[in-house]
């Protein structure tokens, strides 16, 4: 948890999240022994006194390092693949949200429910509390239900803008006149910080959004009062 607070980003809060994690830190793992592999090999080299200037073949060593990087190559694109497929896949959603980009605010409604919809925008500096932060704050949170499949439905009214919450392993292009799906699940309760990932205009840097991840019936009250 240390690391992610130093680079500034946030813990993983759905299991998409995890999983892209893990996937990085595997990707890492063979290119760093990809590295020490090469580095190793040559510095044998430079301090080898040995040469065989007749040399002008050999299969074997051709065969391993054509079938070496092949391999390796399999071990990334597998669950490379499988992770694709995941983040592709809509599982019979609890909810869905809908969200439109506008510049420079978002519009979100909440499709499954009558007449809940809301506008936010990004909290001015002289309107933040103790416990609000700078540039990432909204006026209107989305609350969402936690250990619930969600889908978002993205789109924008004008020009191009990016959904995206790092935390919730998300990120959709917003397109205006296109339809744009994608699906998360959260796995405890929370708040998560995201940005518009697009370059939209002048106020692009002013697009935040925030999602706060409740319980079911905490939900369920918010909803009785909107």
């Amino acid at each position: 948890m240390a690391t992610w607070e130093n680079l500034n980003m946030q813990d993983a809060i759905s299991p998409l999240m995890e999983q892209l994690i893990f996937f990085h830190d595997h990707t890492l793992m063979i290119l760093l022994m990809v590295t020490m592999l090469v580095a190793y090999i040559m510095i044998n080299l430079t301090n080898n006194k040995f040469i065989n200037r007749t040399l002008l073949e050999g299969q074997t060593i051709e065969f391993i390092w054509t079938m070496m990087p092949a391999v390796t190559l399999i071990f990334i694109a597998l669950p490379s693949l499988h992770l694709l497929y995941l983040i592709d896949e809509v599982n019979k959603p609890a909810l869905t949200l809908k969200s439109v980009g506008h510049q420079w605010y978002w519009s979100y409604e909440y499709s499954d429910f009558h007449n809940v919809e809301f506008d936010s925008y990004m909290k001015p500096t002289n309107e933040l509390k103790n416990n609000e932060f700078r540039l990432l704050d909204v006026d209107n949170r989305i609350v969402l239900p936690m250990n619930s499949q969600i889908r978002i439905l993205v789109t924008a009214a004008d020009v191009l803008h990016s959904w995206t919450v790092p935390a919730l392993g998300i990120k959709i292009d917003a397109t205006p006149g296109r339809l744009n799906q994608g699906n998360f699940s959260i796995n405890r309760p929370g708040l998560m910080y995201g940005q518009c990932s697009e370059i939209c205009g002048a106020n692009h840097s002013f697009m935040p959004i925030v999602v706060e991840s409740v319980p079911i019936n905490n939900f369920v009250k918010w909803l009785n009062l909107n």
